[in-house]
């Protein structure tokens, strides 16, 4: 019997599923068949086998599709029935198209891009809706500079007591300076602030335990503020920075008036992590360019950023007191202001004692706290080890009195005061997640692979060899985060571990020289040596370099709003709602505003007739109840594309400065009559405006 549901299972499975051939087997050893395979040329590796499998048997399927008894594995335990859940959704940045993606594990599948900082067509994201301008507008750089792209990089779930919630999520802009706060009950952008101090940033976002603060760390010094200065005055004219966001979690927004940002010295700080349970209340951020680089300025013997930020053996980890920090900024009396943000200068750190540095090797990307606040693990890019520090070392520096400063009078904790532990892993570490069987997993950049390796101190329970490498896994390829289930909070839960690839070369087909990131689903539920490839999963929209992983069950998403007329943003009842029987066109002057209504399988009114030069204002409320009965609306020339959730109420105006006949239409498909759900909206350069209500 059992064999007999496995044959109907693999018979249903396989030719949906296609899953590509892995290059590892179950043991996450390399499979002894890979390297005959991939000398059989390009053809053939990526060939799955025949096509309309007619075989019976799973042997006969198998044999059919060319698929290995590892293929075979993997492809049941990612499978998920047409009508099951995923056990777990996966926050992905989408680096250039400015979004996040939304991806169900362990299927892989792509649930949904939330549109953040730039244009969505299909959602109407910045396609003409003024609540979707305003929000977009909230980010733009420089008045009279709209900035509609962006660079995401770092997702971060909001947490409680150190455990996602499920109830928000922020992305940071590395390109431009700027931070998304999305509602997790509808997957919408409510938000977006702009760094006053800064255009840019890497370090965000990432949040503290009760999600009191969003941390934004910096990346490339400037002069604070967008001052002009010449590079030859680096040292003394520009300055890092890190900006801790106040977020509101009753209002459900960043609180910009109870925020603030601290002046560092010129290095580039890089990626954070806010310490837990015994580290709650501090912040520790890595950094690069500890030597001050400043670019080849063409003079002969110039130096280039590529070594001149690489000269030094180690640099430096950035140790914030958070809560003291929150305090002086909050007294105001040793602050400064800058465009507005309040900043605590550099001297008023360090004699507040609100900043510390020690030593990390070389060139870091990723610090990372144990789910108990313990240790803080550092991966260099150019050092083969992580390097595991001491919370309890430090303390103990902190207050023996730290004799040494850096060159801007930071005080400076000994290296040897402070580290636990280092553990050899290979070329290229960058990011550290965890488990909850006291494993530690890394990512190996040039050794494309996923190191796995024991914790220390009580998360040893086991017997195995504290701070010891235990085992790699081959990933395709260059990979640089990585994620696990609830990886980075107080409590992970294992199981699963998903490798952001930067490159997938000829694991898909050639789809021209920019080829797909590649996320590869892995196995980490059992202990030692077992750690399978399952999935591999081309991205071709943008690049997630960071992701986050929550159980899918603390999502407690809204089907549809909860009252008809819902305003997305104020999460109130829109005072421009309309109901049934309430659609009109209000004409004052030249001023025309116009009230409808959508629902399966018209608008109404279904006509509007304007006069060119009408200053016009429309508002429409879906006044649909049922789950997933989403309407749109475009109106072609004026740019007019819109989204309406199920009891939504959305707006936009226009000057009517084109005559003509317009015929606008529903975009999303609501019902068999969907091609009907349309309009004429009639601009007449000289006649006088009417509007005509359709039939109900």
């Amino acid at each position: 019997m059992m064999r007999r549901l496995m044959v109907l299972a693999l018979i249903a499975l396989l030719p949906i599923v296609g899953c590509s051939r892995q290059d590892v087997d179950t043991s996450g050893q390399p499979r002894e068949d890979a390297a005959e395979e991939a000398q059989e040329g390009d053809d053939d590796a990526g060939r799955p086998g025949s096509v309309g499998v007619t075989g019976e048997s799973v042997e006969e399927i198998a044999a059919a599709r060319n698929l290995s008894p590892a293929d075979v594995s993997a492809a049941l335990k990612t499978y998920m029935p047409s009508g099951r859940h995923d056990e777990y959704l996966m926050f992905a940045s989408g680096g250039h198209s400015g979004q996040i993606m939304v991806v169900g594990l362990p299927s892989m599948r792509l649930l949904k891009v939330i549109a953040v900082f730039t244009p969505e067509s299909w959602q109407g994201w910045g396609t003409g809706g003024t609540s979707t301008e305003e929000r977009l507008a909230g980010g733009d750089a420089r008045p009279g500079m709209p900035v509609r792209s962006a660079d995401t990089h770092h997702p971060a779930l909001s947490e409680t007591g150190g455990d996602y919630d499920g109830e928000w999520l922020f992305i940071g802009d590395k390109s431009n300076g700027r931070i998304g706060v999305i509602d997790l009950r509808d997957f919408e952008t409510k938000q977006i602030v702009k760094n006053p101090i800064a255009d840019g940033n890497h370090g965000g976002t990432f949040v503290t335990p009760d999600t009191e603060w969003v941390i934004e760390g910096g990346q490339y010094a400037t002069p604070l503020g967008g001052e002009y200065a010449g590079l030859d005055t680096y040292q003394e004219t520009f300055r890092g920075h890190i900006t801790f966001w106040k977020f509101d979690r009753d209002a459900g927004r960043i609180d910009v008036a109870r925020s603030f940002s601290m002046e560092l010295p010129p290095y580039w700080q890089d990626l954070c992590d806010a310490g837990k349970k015994v580290s709650e209340g501090w912040v520790f951020c890595n950094s690069i360019n500890t030597e001050m680089a400043a670019g080849n300025d063409g003079t002969e013997g110039g130096v280039n950023f590529e070594s001149g930020v690489s000269q030094n053996d180690m640099d430096y980890l950035h140790l914030f007191n958070l809560d003291r920090a929150a305090e002086v900024a909050a007294a105001g009396e040793n602050t400064t202001t800058v465009n507005g943000m309040t900043v605590i200068p550099l001297e008023v750190a360090i004699s507040e004692k609100l900043l510390y540095f020690t030593p990390e090797p070389k060139s870091p990307h990723g610090v990372d706290v144990t789910p108990g606040g313990e240790f803080l693990v550092v991966a260099g890019k150019l050092d083969p080890h992580v390097s595991i520090y001491s919370w309890e070392k430090i303390q103990a520096a902190i207050a023996a009195g730290p004799t040494e400063t850096d060159t801007f009078g930071v005080p400076l904790l000994a290296y040897d005061d402070v580290i636990e532990a280092q553990v050899e892993l290979g070329l290229g570490p960058l990011h550290t997640q965890y488990d909850d069987k006291g494993y530690g997993y890394t990512s190996l950049f040039l050794d494309s692979a996923v190191a796995r390796w024991t914790l220390g101190g009580a998360y040893r329970t086991d017997g195995e060899e504290p701070w010891q490498l235990v085992t790699k896994t081959p990933v395709q390829y260059n990979i640089g985060h990585l994620a696990t289930a609830e990886g980075d909070t107080v409590s992970p839960d294992g199981g699963y571990l998903v490798a952001l690839n930067k490159w997938a070369v000829d694991r898909f087909h050639n789809v021209g020289p920019l080829l797909p990131q590649n996320l590869q689903l892995l196995d980490i539920s059992a202990p030692g040596t077992t750690m399978p490839v399952l999935y591999d999963m081309p991205i071709g929209n943008g690049e997630p370099h960071y992701s986050q992983i929550i159980k899918s069950d603390k999502l407690k998403g809204w089907e549809t709003y909860p009252e008809i007329g819902w305003d997305a943003v104020t999460q109130a009842v829109s005072a421009n709602a309309t109901q049934s029987g309430q659609e009109r066109v209000e004409r004052d002057g030249n001023q025309v505003t116009v009230y409808m209504t959508a629902v399966r399988s018209h608008f109404t009114p279904e006509r509007v007739e304007l006069q060119a030069g009408d200053e016009v204002t429309w508002h429409i409320t879906n006044i649909e109840t049922a789950y997933d009965a989403t309407h749109g609306f475009s109106l072609p020339v004026y740019g007019i594309n819109l989204s309406l959730e199920p009891g939504e109420t959305e707006s936009f105006a226009f000057t009517a400065g084109e005559k003509g006949v317009f015929a606008w239409y529903c975009t999303e498909f609501c019902s068999a009559l969907h091609l009907e759900m349309a309009g004429y909206m009639l601009v007449d350069p000289q006649g006088v405006a009417q509007a005509t209500g359709g039939d109900r």
